[in-house]
């Protein structure tokens, strides 16, 4: 295999979590550009045959699994779904996540499960149940979805920070241990993504300026910039690499 050739999906299994809309809607499709057939999973239905439709219309192969990431019995379900459908899975997205902007004195309890549930809990339980299907296949690989928010603090971003500097840890904890399964766990860390979640507040002039200014490259990061890093570590060209974090934040966190 060439080096280039290592950089392909071509006949991969890849799931997308969080593929319904923003960053999971837009790397899915990118991921099937790659060569992947790709299996996508969130609650809502109609918004992944949006996705699985734009796929299959661009030539790429797509299918829809839906599961609730906050139920542990869901995320088994829907894995043993994708296994029995695709007979090996070769890699994982582990992407579904959600932000809630609270100051940290007004952070209720209900606050803290319902972002700790989908963003810590089920990211750990779906690369659990993924994992021990890839196991048994021979490996695979695991990118999850962390943040810069996971390496310095963002102001009424209490508790979303501490589920994404969770997040740092468990790909740490998760390479250390699956590696003698031939099972790499990698993530990355995104700076602000324009994206329909993100639209109201960067359509802000004030905020968005004050976003970019943080932003050493000067401009926000862009969907493709978070497919290019998760396509590396999905693919056979990140074979030696596992337990790390990239960042795709422009230079924010270089201070």
């Amino acid at each position: 295999m060439s080096l280039l050739d290592s950089f392909s999906l071509k006949d991969k299994n890849i799931i997308v979590t969080g593929a319904s809309r923003g960053i999971g809607y837009g790397v899915a499709k990118e991921l099937a550009e790659a060569g992947a057939r790709v299996a996508l999973v969130a609650r809502s239905k109609p918004l992944l045959e949006t996705c699985r439709k734009e796929i299959e219309e661009a030539g790429g192969k797509a299918d829809v699994f839906t599961a609730d990431l906050r139920s542990v019995e869901s995320i088994r379900a829907c894995v043993a779904e994708i296994e029995a459908a695709y007979g090996k899975i070769d890699g994982l997205f582990n992407n579904a996540g959600m932000g809630n902007p609270i100051p940290a004195y007004e952070v209720t309890e209900a606050d803290w499960d319902e972002m700790m549930d989908l963003n810590l809990k089920g990211c750990f339980f779906f690369a659990q149940a993924a994992a021990a299907s890839m196991r048994r296949t021979g490996g695979g690989r695991i990118c999850m979805m962390s943040s810069q928010a996971g390496v310095v603090a963002i102001r009424d971003e209490s508790v979303y920070c501490a589920s994404k500097g969770g997040i740092v840890m468990l790909t740490k904890v998760l390479a250390a241990e699956w590696a003698q399964d031939n099972i790499t766990v990698n993530a990355i860390g995104p700076t602000f993504v324009y994206t329909p979640g993100t639209a109201e507040r960067l359509d802000d002039p004030g905020f968005h300026e004050r976003i970019v200014s943080k932003i050493p490259l000067e401009r926000l990061g862009t969907i493709s910039d978070v497919a290019a890093a998760v396509i590396y570590f999905l693919s056979d060209a990140s074979s030696m690499v596992t337990g790390t974090l990239q960042l795709i934040d422009g230079g924010w966190t270089l201070e």
